[in-house]
């Protein structure tokens, strides 16, 4: 088969492991738990720079390949969605905040934001709607799509939670969502301001 004599091989069984290969053992036991503290987001580059943090000797290109050898890489996180892009904005409104967080009394500044939350089954998007005074989530709405209906859902429950008595100024980031023709209408009709 492969012409080796048995009086080779097993002298070659016997022989006792080199320095290298004891020395990559040794960094291998060091690189896993290197790899391990990472969350096993690091991958050869990063763990050689952990490595030379922690004052070991070693080359990039030996981590590369001993990493290879254990199948260490570094793990990929799930992708975050694109950003929905609706067209032009219907209406971008003046800032009447004018980046003054403080408010005087409940019900006189409403923000809002839309962001997601990756679940098992993939993303959802979260709205939500807070009232600068006490700094609470008061409405909120949650869909597997960014759209006007989302936002306008988080602003009703708001709306019908705190039901304000006065006008409210709202302020957004002027996305697609909230500059539509559908959401500045509900605005109007809810006694909000902009």
């Amino acid at each position: 088969m492969l012409n080796v004599h048995p009086s080779g091989f097993y002298a070659w069984l016997k022989q006792p492991e080199s320095k290298r290969t004891q020395e990559d053992r040794t960094l291998v036991s060091k690189i896993k738990r290197a790899w391990i503290e990472s969350g096993g987001m690091h991958g050869y580059r990063n763990i050689h720079q952990d490595l030379i943090d922690l004052k070991v000797k070693c080359g990039r290109d030996r981590v590369y390949r001993l990493m290879k050898a254990e199948g260490l890489k570094a793990q990929r996180s799930a992708k975050a969605p694109r950003p929905y892009y609706g067209g032009k904005p219907g209406m971008v409104a003046q800032n009447g905040l004018a980046r003054d967080f403080n408010v005087d009394a409940p019900n006189q500044c409403w923000v809002s934001d839309i962001t997601y939350v990756k679940t098992g089954e993939g993303f959802l998007y979260l709205a939500v709607v807070i009232d600068l005074f006490v700094r609470n989530v008061v409405g909120w709405s949650m869909s597997v799509r960014i759209n006007e209906e989302l936002v306008m859902n988080a602003l009703s429950a708001a709306y019908w939670r705190r039901k304000p008595q006065s006008t409210v100024m709202f302020h957004s980031d002027q996305g697609s969502q909230y500059t539509s023709a559908n959401f500045r209408s509900l605005l109007k009709d809810l006694n909000l301001d902009r």
